[in-house]
């Protein structure tokens, strides 16, 4: 996580990490964003309220099916370690302000960023 938080220039930001379940993450995904069924990851921004000023180092929260990355991983041919760190990226990039769901733009910027920091942390740990 750090080296993520490092390659967004947030590195003395702080971040919730919850490991779930499909069961408990599609809990989270019927009662916050009013979808069916679990997904990979959910982001919850800290700072969308109306006092964003507040303890600015607290971007906000990350749950993270453990079950869908284990599945995604597979299908992919890549280590679970590998799928986890991306979903913390993406994960981490909705926190920052990055959306995928508002235009194909803003997909393909996000998408984007998102490789460019994978490919960072990875060469990193090599």
């Amino acid at each position: 996580m750090r080296r993520i938080l490092e390659a967004l220039a947030l590195s003395k930001a702080e971040v919730s990490i919850l490991l779930l379940d499909d069961p408990g993450i599609a809990v989270l995904n019927e009662q916050y964003l009013k979808k069916p069924g679990p997904t990979d990851v959910i982001s919850f921004p800290q700072h969308d309220g109306a006092c964003p000023a507040i303890q600015p180092q607290l971007l906000g929260d990350i749950a993270i099916s453990v079950e869908t990355a284990k599945r995604d991983a597979a299908g992919r041919g890549i280590s679970l370690e590998e799928e986890m760190t991306d979903l913390l990226i993406h994960g981490m990039l909705h926190l920052v302000g990055y959306d995928h769901e508002t235009s194909a733009a803003d997909s393909r910027r996000m998408r984007a960023k998102q490789r460019k920091i994978l490919a960072q942390v990875l060469e990193q740990v090599a």
